[in-house]
């Protein structure tokens, strides 16, 4: 098991950037997956981005080209940078190892328009 504690959310205009962070307990070079996922008022949570261990990286088609997941192993921590931010972004952000962690606070991103 392993818990995660989401930040960087914010207020932020539309076009804006911002990043997130998810840090870990313990180290994440073996957890096989990381995951972002959100979930907007009134919709069902929605997987964001993912990477594993074996290079692979998948996003929602709605965030190719603006989002990107990474992970810095030293530090135990996974990013998301999320630039050219829309209106639509708006949402709870959670980090996920699936199978390993509990669903976290999140952290809440705003994208005025």
């Amino acid at each position: 098991q392993v818990q995660l504690v989401e930040s960087g959310g914010g207020l932020v205009q539309a076009g804006g950037s911002l990043r997130l962070s998810c840090a870990a307990s313990r180290t994440i070079s073996s957890i096989n997956t990381m995951a972002w996922y959100r979930q907007a008022p009134g919709k069902q949570r929605e997987l964001v981005a993912l990477s594993t261990t074996g290079g692979m990286i998948n996003y929602a088609d709605s965030v190719k080209g603006r989002f990107t997941i990474s992970r810095d192993n030293a530090k135990n921590t996974v990013y998301l940078q999320m630039n050219n931010l829309k209106a639509e972004d708006t949402a709870v952000y959670y980090c996920k190892a699936p199978g390993l962690s509990a669903w976290g606070q999140g952290t809440q991103v705003t994208v005025s328009s």
